[in-house]
């Protein structure tokens, strides 16, 4: 629910934008949430999420909501009814996930798409370096959010109905074609290596693996840990996902090995309890089967080409005038570096 650090921790009064009628709401779950007794309170979480999220409470149970923004949309965005889906769809599974209520789909009842899950009560940790940890729980949050990924990419998509829920086959091939298309339509100045790139990568392809669901950015932030123990209680922010290729969404959560500078000093790492790079795709490969030994860095050099592309597109958008340019100058700054490296990892480990 990527809520932001300090200042966007918790609740707050609901915006005023984003208010809606509490008697329709709680019409709707007499009706449709089991064991649901009103009356209901309603707050707003803080934090920079697409999708306004709320927390509902009454006398004996507290639930979340998530609903589509107020406003015109694009037809695919904000697609609660998508996260509904896949997340109710693990319900059935070990992967630890909220309890799912109700879809609502008439935009009558609150003035957009929503649905309600299970309130989970544990803590949202910020800093993937763990520098307010002991190593103890370093090492526990760490394991623990590797078992949780290894769960979610064991699971088989037919199996629970999500067969539908994504285009089977050809996943990465896919990306670097969307992204190359992105890159190109956004384009701003010459960066050789991404042309090489888009040139590379679709000749040069990983093998494909099973089809399985991905998160799409599965990160420290977007779990939530228990109160008390280094243990993942469960994943948030389903805006992302899709059927594809697990491996492309674990390396993509990797990729904070190569972009944080702790994460990247193996010394660091030894020192805070957390497992380097190798010792963590390690454990991932030893719960899944996987061997990524051939194609680690194809992977890393992906997901560094796509994070070029999608900072492209916004920096596309700021050149257009339809996104702001707050950012624009650090983002420009960040696409060469990441091509660079990404090039980089293709000479030194394919050519």
């Amino acid at each position: 629910m990527d809520f932001k650090e300090n200042q966007n921790i918790g609740t707050m009064e609901v915006l005023e934008r984003h208010q809606f009628d509490e008697k329709a709401l709680t019409d709707f779950m007499e009706k449709n949430v089991q064991d649901f007794v009103g009356p209901l309170s309603i707050e707003e979480f803080k934090g920079g999420q697409s999708n306004p999220t709320y927390l509902v409470k009454t006398k004996t149970q507290s639930y979340v909501l998530r609903r589509k923004p107020p406003g015109k949309l694009l037809k695919s965005a904000h697609a609660v009814d998508r996260e509904y889906r896949v997340i109710t769809a693990l319900n059935n599974t070990d992967v630890p996930v909220p309890k799912t209520f109700a879809l609502c789909e008439d935009t009558e009842v609150i003035g957009t798409a929503f649905y309600l899950m299970e309130f989970m009560d544990g803590r949202v940790l910020w800093d993937a370096s763990m520098e307010d940890s002991n190593t103890e729980e370093a090492l526990g949050v760490y394991s623990s959010m590797n078992n949780t990924l290894a769960k979610l990419h064991s699971v088989d998509p037919i199996k629970v109905d999500l067969e539908s829920f994504g285009r089977p086959g050809n996943y990465v091939g896919r990306q670097v074609s969307i992204w190359s298309k992105q890159y190109i339509d956004s384009e701003t100045e010459e960066i050789v290596e991404m042309n090489k790139l888009i040139d590379w990568l679709p000749q040069n392809l990983p093998s494909d693996k099973p089809l399985r669901i991905v998160h799409g950015d599965f990160s420290l932030t977007n779990l939530m840990i228990h109160n008390d123990k280094p243990e993942v209680i469960a994943i948030l922010d389903w805006e992302l996902s899709t059927l594809g290729d697990p491996c492309a969404d674990f390396s993509y959560h990797c990729m904070q090995y190569r972009l944080n500078p702790h994460l990247s000093d193996q010394e660091y790492c030894k020192k805070t309890g957390i497992p380097t790079e190798e010792e963590y795709v390690n454990m991932y490969c030893d719960k899944t089967g996987y061997d990524l030994k051939k194609e680690w860095e194809l992977y890393m050099a992906y997901n560094l080409f796509k994070s070029a592309g999608i900072l492209q597109g916004i920096l596309g958008r700021v050149r257009d005038g339809t996104a702001a340019s707050k950012h624009a100058q650090d983002m420009a700054a960040r696409v060469r570096p990441l091509a660079e490296g990404a090039w980089k990892l293709i000479e030194e480990n394919f050519l």
